[in-house]
Order: structure tokens, then C-alpha cells, then sequence
């Protein structure tokens, strides 16, 4: 019987319950994973891949993830397809969806994976884009579980923890917020002036899942997980050195991981700059798990896309 078409565009589009199902299901595939037991409920099914934005950690993720699933991938960039160009959005999709299983795309305006995902008829996962990047924050949730949690009940060592978001208000930020709204812990914002979250872009229904800070040193105290990001994202290179100068107080430093809980995590979606928006010191030092977290989006994102084609298993 075919899967109810459901897409994964937004942190919000999956319910608690989901994510209860999701982690767990990630854990165990995770652990055939490290122990060469092949797992493979995929094979014969298809996944492309739309990349507008370059990425590393994406596509070798989604890549993988899918051949170790049993199934095959179709990767296509702006450069040689029609995404947007000569041919609308909407035929593009309408193309695509009858060739393949799954649908993965990396873009800029989260209106156009919209577009996409309302002329699909396969389940359309969000890679990332300018305002949203629900796949890193699954892997991120995940590490955060396995380092101080119990993937047998994963959720509940979520309920009233801190995460404290230092740098810019941006998807990575959007969607913290996403998830402490529904899962049920607080996020510490601090952003130069300027570069704040935009509360209506996170959508978020509950006000107190989250508490702005100007100093950043005020943010990070009592965290349990302290996170940041690059200070330019792609597609804002133009701004560059203004940022530079703005966000110098923003570099996740040693001072700032003492003032979190003594054994708070440090996350960082990746590529970082050292010295810029995380001292060296940090993101290489013992309380840091980004090289955790870079892995876990092989197998959040297997359990995803099982998920959004086969259902609960």
C-alpha cells in the first residue's frame, strides 16, 4: 500500500510523536550501520538530489544514505537542469515526481521548495534554505540525545534544557526555535543589532520557548548545549567584512562555554572559521561534538527518508 504523501519542509511539519519514532529508529539504524549489518527497505527506489546551493555534508549524507538503503540517487545541480530557468518550477516538479521516489533539493527561497513540494507527487525533503534547515537540527537533536539522553525514550532528556544560540538569527537559528516550540526546551538567542531571529519566519505559537540576550556571555549561562554558525551564510558573501565587524563579539569562546553548564555541549553545523564565529579552543576542545553531529546526518536522515517512504516500520 503506498505511503499518505507527507514532506519534510519545516522542522514543524512532523509531530512530537514523529520525532519519539524518528530518533529511535535513527539509533537503531545507526547501530547496524557501525556493525556492517545491511539495511537495505529502500532498494529500487530513487532519490534526486537538487542542489542550487554547494554543499559537503548534504550531499554525501543524502548520497550515501540512500545507496546503503538499497537505493539509487540522481544527482542534479541548477547547471544542468531546468529548475527555474527556461522551465517553471511547478512542471519541473511535476516532471521529476514521475521519475523518481524522493525528492531532496538545497536551495534559496523556501517559497520555491514550497512550490515544488505543492506539484510533487513524492515526498520532498527540505536540504536546507535561506530560512529553514530542519535536517541539521534533526542530527544535532540526535547527538544531543546520545551524549546525555536515552534513544529508547529520546525526548525526554529535551524537556526544560537550554540551548543557547550565538551568532546570526538565521534558518539554523529559525529552526532551533521551531523545535524548542514544539519539543519542549528553551533556546537562548544572541545576535548583534541587526541580526536578529524573525520571530514570524519561525513561526513559533509559544513565547516562552525562547529569551533574547544582548551579551552573549549572558546567553550561554546555564546552557546545556551552546551552538553557533558561520557568520555568513551563502548567498550573503556581499556582506562579508560588515559582518565581520558586527559579529566580533560573537565568537563562542572559552568564557562563554564556562559560563554554560558545566557539561554543555558545543555544536556547530559546519564549516567553521576558526577565530571567527568559535575559538579553536572550542570547537577542538572536549565538551565540542560537531564531528558527531556531521556524521549523524547519515542516519537521522536514513530514518527520514525510510519514514516519508515506507511509513513507521
Amino acid at each position: 500500500m503506498r505511503q499518505p504523501l507527507q514532506h519534510y519542509l519545516q522542522f514543524t511539519d512532523l509531530s512530537v510523536e514523529d520525532y519519539a519514532y524518528l530518533f529511535n529508529r535513527a539509533a537503531l539504524i545507526k547501530a547496524k550501520f557501525k556493525a556492517y549489518d545491511k539495511h537495505q527497505p529502500l532498494t529500487d527506489r530513487t532519490l534526486a538530489m537538487i542542489f542550487e546551493k554547494a554543499s559537503t555534508r548534504t550531499r554525501i549524507s543524502f548520497e550515501a544514505g540512500m545507496y546503503q538503503m538499497g537505493g539509487a540517487v540522481v544527482h542534479l545541480t541548477t547547471g544542468d537542469s531546468q529548475l527555474g530557468r527556461a522551465e517553471p518550477i511547478e512542471d519541473s516538479a511535476k516532471v521529476i515526481s514521475r521519475m523518481v521516489d524522493l525528492v531532496m533539493i538545497r536551495t534559496y527561497e523556501q517559497t520555491k521548495i514550497e512550490r515544488f513540494a505543492a506539484n510533487s507527487r513524492v515526498p520532498v525533503i527540505n536540504g536546507l534554505t535561506n530560512e529553514f534547515h530542519p535536517c541539521q537540527i534533526l542530527a544535532d537533536i540526535f547527538t544531543f540525545i546520545e551524549h546525555r539522553g536515552d534513544v529508547h525514550q529520546p525526548l525526554d532528556c529535551l524537556k526544560g534544557k537550554v540551548v543557547a544560540w550565538v551568532g546570526d538569527g538565521n534558518n539554523m537559528a529559525n529552526t532551533w526555535l521551531q523545535a524548542a516550540d514544539l519539543l519542549g526546551f528553551t533556546v537562548h538567542v544572541s545576535t548583534p543589532s541587526g541580526y536578529e531571529v524573525n520571530q514570524a519566519v519561525a513561526g513559533v505559537r509559544n513565547a516562552n520557548c525562547f529569551k533574547v540576550f544582548k551579551d552573549p556571555l549572558q546567553a550561554c549561562q546555564g546552557a546545556d548545549l551552546v551552538t553557533t554558525d558561520v557568520w555568513t551564510s551563502m548567498g550573503f558573501e556581499a556582506e562579508n567584512e560588515t559582518r565581520r565587524q558586527a559579529f566580533a563579539a560573537w565568537c563562542v569562546d572559552e568564557s562563554m562555554m564556562a559560563a554554560a553548564h558545566k557539561d554543555a555541549l558545543f555544536m556547530h553545523c559546519l564549516p567553521a572559521h576558526r577565530g571567527e564565529e568559535v575559538q579553536a579552543e572550542v570547537i577542538d576542545g572536549p565538551q565540542s561534538v560537531v564531528w558527531d553531529e556531521a556524521e549523524n546526518r547519515l542516519h537521522v536522515q536514513k530514518a527520514l527518508m525510510e519514514l516519508l517512504l515506507l511509513g513507521r516500520q
